[in-house]
């Protein structure tokens, strides 16, 4: 594909990045506009905000990725930090403490923000998804269908010249139209904090899905070839989210 979008000199864009800054730019602009619309949270709150969870994001991604192959990142740390090598799950599962106490820190409705911030992770990890697919990062498994897509980039991370399932684009346009059924929901949710666990438990249960067409398996399994961490950690969060949703709706009397 296109790892790099252009150069100038030596200045590189590279297409990744690009696309990460495009998601971010859009869903800031949707939580600063929600956030006040909602909740009164000032363009400052919104914007500490943004920079806490880009830290925590940054840190949780590289802390997961670090998780894959600890021996090898500890003795050769400065490439965990080279820009490539990255874990969704690491980044939502730091975010979510994040959220949690910046919320209650300036007394925001914690599940009403909540709301705003599925939609929000949706947003830019559409587009981030969009970006790994240029890269040639977390690409698919082989397949012979019309659907296939062959990377010739020397900086491409995906095999060359073999015909590979563009999963990452499946799941880029899975989460758009899971951030369409957030918006079309918003409205009918009928508890604070649902649309936020439905994103959890229907991203969970997708990514779970879309985990059998991913072809790095350098990512690794709990059970070889059967059960993938990501696929672990979508378990777990699919349990943990159902029960708080059960209770959340238990308590509205629904």
């Amino acid at each position: 594909m296109h790892p790099i979008l252009f150069q100038f000199g030596s200045i590189t864009i590279y297409t990744y990045g690009f696309c990460i800054a495009i998601g971010a730019t859009l869903a800031f602009s949707y939580m600063a506009w929600q956030g006040k619309k909602q909740f009164g949270m000032s363009f400052d709150h919104a914007n500490t905000l943004f920079i806490i969870l880009v830290v925590s994001a940054v840190l949780g991604g590289k802390f997961f990725f670090l998780l894959e192959s600890p021996a090898y990142y500890l003795n050769n740390f400065k490439e965990l930090f080279s820009g490539s090598g990255f874990v969704f799950y690491g980044s939502l599962l730091f975010c979510i403490p994040a959220m949690l106490f910046y919320f209650k820190k300036k007394n925001l409705p914690v599940w009403g923000m909540l709301d705003i911030m599925g939609m929000v992770t949706c947003i830019v990890h559409g587009f981030g998804r969009i970006g790994c697919f240029m890269a040639g990062c977390c690409y698919g498994t082989h397949t012979d269908s019309f659907f296939g897509v062959i990377y010739s980039h020397q900086k491409c991370q995906a095999p060359l010249g073999e015909s590979l399932h563009p999963v990452q684009l499946y799941e880029s346009a899975f989460i758009f139209l899971l951030l369409g059924f957030l918006w079309f929901y918003r409205d009918r949710k009928q508890f604070a904090g649902q649309l936020f666990l439905l994103y959890l438990m229907l991203y969970a249960a997708g990514r779970s899905v879309l985990e059998l067409f991913r072809g790095d398996e350098a990512r690794g399994y709990i059970i070889d070839g059967w059960l993938s961490h990501s696929q672990f950690i979508a378990l777990i969060m699919i349990s943990i989210s159902l029960f708080v949703y059960v209770r959340l709706k238990k308590r509205q009397g629904i």
